[in-house]
Order: C-alpha cells, then structure tokens, then sequence
C-alpha cells in the first residue's frame, strides 16, 4: 500500500519540466540537443532590473515583506494596469505570488469546491487541469483545431455551461498556441457569461507582451464581468524573469483577500529582492520589452515558413506568445526501425531521440493531435532544428 495521497498519486507530472530534463539528460551523455520545449525567454534580465536586485541587497531589504507584496510594488502593478489595460484596481486588490503558476493555484483553490466544474478550452496550459484537481474540482474541456487558430466561439461556451459550472479558465496570448482573442470575440464570450452570474474568469495574460496585432484585449476591460475577472500576469516572459519566481492577481476585495490568506498559510511573500526588482521592471519602460517582442516575431515568421515547408505538418501563424502547436497526425501509424508512432506524445520522443530536438507532446495540453515547439531559442538553432525535424519525419513510413 501506497504511503503517498491519493492527492499526489492523481497528479501528472508536468511534460514541459519533463521533456526538458530528458532532453538535459541526453545532452549529458555529450548529444548536441537542441531543447524547443521549455517556455522561456532565451534573452537576459535586463540590466536595470538586476541592478534594482543589487541596490535592494545592499539597503537590506533582506526581511519578510507582507504576504501580498511590498506596498511600492502593488501600487507600480496598479499603475501599470491602468495605464496599459486601462483597468482600475486598488493596491489592496493586489496580491504577488511566487510565480504567475501560484496566482493560478491561489486562485482556483480559493474559488473551486469539490465537484464545481472549471471549463478551460483547449489546448491549454499543462497546469491548468491539474490545479483544478488539487482543488477537487472538474475540468470540463472545450476543444478547438487548428482550423479555427484553436479559439472557441460564444456557442461552444454556452454548451460547455452546466448548473456546476464555477470558473472558466483561459490565456491570451496563449500557450501553448500562441493564439490571441480580439475585443470583438471577448465581447461576445461577454454576452454569454452576463446570463450566468455565478461563473467567475480567471484570465492568464502572462504573454500580453508578447503580441503581434497590436494592443492586449483583457476581457476585465468588461464593467459587466470585471467584478468576476480575476487576472493573473507577471514578470517572467515580458521582462526575461523567469527564474527570479514573480507573478500576481488582480481581482475583487474578496477574492483577493482569500488568497492572500492561502498564501500566508503556504509560502507567505515571494523573495524580497525580487519584488524591488519587479518595481524597475514596471517603472522602467518597456523599450526592453518591444526589442524582445520584435525578435520574437522574426523568430516566428521565420519558423512559420520552414514548418509549413515540412510534408504532413499542419500549422497556423499564432499571434502571440512563443510557440507553434501544429497538428502532427499524418505520421500517427508511421514506423521507423521497428517503433510505431502512436500519438503526438510518442512522436514527441520520436523526435528526441532520432533528431536531438526536444519539444512536448500535446497530450498533456489536452490536445493528443499536436505537439509544442517553442521559438524562444536563436535564429541559427531555429533553422537547425526544424531542419532535424524535417529530416527524422521524412523517415517514418
């Protein structure tokens, strides 16, 4: 008998952590791999953030902060959200968490009781599913296709709601598809959730920055739904601060309360430094940010054209995030040295191990037809990889 939980014998393990260390070990062993399946800028902090960090050490803010976030911090998150988005908060609705994945856990168990139903469409981000089991709630999917640039409609959401319907959880820009939804298709998700005043929104805009059309739609710029919106974001993609663990909500007084309170009673305030560098980053322009995004954009038309180049692959042109999750299953059946292809997972493997390129299966998005590459890597890798891929797909017969 099992010592571990029930809890913990449920829970899947991450793909994305998972094919980057397979795709470690094997450059261990001196194999030249090159890793598209971690979603991480591969750009440096910039310096007037690391710079802040040092400053902060040197003045001693070494101590506990309040388990929401130093005070200047939540104030340069209200600031920034009423001049980017346009959206009105007070600091009291802030609360920053160690990572935008802990805003994400804060809010779901803070909202989700056991058997209520969170609709989340698909693909959606590996964690997304497995928060919603910690909290003992369902997930109840909305699939979308390549076809449609995997956006769901007001009809398909209108479908999915049933009397326990509690959360609807989503992200624009997202990932793993780098889709992005207009103010005219929030607006007609609006329209459904303005008849179901019960349903809460948590909105991960965790990749707003990284966006090709134009400005970032949040759906919490809705006076009718704002109130049941509750946003997650941070510093991690926009500013290259993904080991620095820094991401926040902002929400109604009361939810932000709750998690507040579930963070006190788990890791309490995130690191002190990193919180004095999080106030550069809001306060120090975003110059650093555009230069990023427009690499990122090269980055993708280049990869678009070589992928679409590739037999059997069907991909669409994402307008945001770092990441392509074309449909792979005209290889599904395919053999090569004996080993069938059965699904996107095992061809993710596939790929590994025949062209040392490590990208992650959809399965584990909710989406068994796919697989994600990420682009956040250098034009001359990009071009290498794909060509790899390429290759090793060409020898499944």
């Amino acid at each position: 008998m099992s010592a571990l939980s029930n809890r913990i014998n449920n829970l899947s393990e991450s793909q994305t952590i998972k094919m980057a260390k397979m795709g470690r070990e094997l450059a261990a062993k001196g194999v030249d791999v090159i890793s598209l399946s971690f979603g991480e800028p591969d750009f440096h902090t910039p310096e007037h953030i690391k710079e802040a960090a040092k400053t902060a050490m040197d003045k001693n803010f070494t101590y506990y902060t309040p388990v929401a976030g130093y005070p200047d911090l939540r104030k340069a998150v209200v600031k920034k959200l009423k001049d980017e988005n346009n959206l009105d908060f007070t600091d009291t609705q802030i609360v920053v968490s160690t990572g935008a994945k802990q805003a994400l856990a804060n809010a779901v168990l803070c909202l989700v009781n056991p058997g209520e139903e969170v609709i989340i469409p698909t693909p959606y981000w590996v964690s997304y599913s497995e928060i919603v089991k910690l909290a003992e709630g369902v997930s109840v999917f909305i699939d979308t296709t390549v076809e449609t640039n995997f956006k769901i409609t007001a009809a398909q959401l209108e479908a999915a709601i049933t009397p326990k319907s509690k959360l609807f959880m989503f992200s624009s820009p997202c990932n793993p598809t780098g889709s992005v939804y207009s103010r005219e298709e929030l607006a007609s998700l609006v329209k459904v959730f303005e008849k179901y005043p019960d349903i809460y929104i948590l909105s991960d805009e965790i990749y707003e920055h990284i966006n090709f059309i134009g400005g970032h739609e949040s759906i919490a710029q809705f006076e009718s739904v704002k109130d049941r919106v509750i946003i997650v974001n941070g510093w991690s993609k926009a500013f290259a601060m993904t080991g620095w663990r820094i991401g926040y909500t902002a929400s109604n007084s009361e939810i932000a309360a709750a998690c507040d309170k579930i963070q006190g009673q788990i890791t309490s305030a995130t690191c002190s430094i990193t919180q004095k560098a999080g106030v550069a980053a809001y306060t120090g322009g975003l110059e650093s940010v555009h230069q990023m995004r427009e690499q990122f954009q090269k980055r993708r038309d280049l990869v678009y054209g070589l992928l679409k180049e590739i037999p059997g692959v069907t991909v669409n042109l994402p307008d945001g995030a770092f990441y392509f999750f074309p449909n792979v299953t005209s290889f599904f059946g395919k053999s090569f040295n004996g080993k069938t292809i059965n699904d996107a997972d095992e061809l993710s493997i596939y790929l590994l191990e025949e062209a040392h390129v490590a990208t992650v299966g959809g399965d584990s998005f909710g989406d068994k037809k796919s697989i994600r590459i990420s682009y956040a890597a250098a034009e001359d890798k990009l071009v290498e990889a794909v060509s790899r891929i390429k290759t090793a797909l060409a020898k499944l017969v």
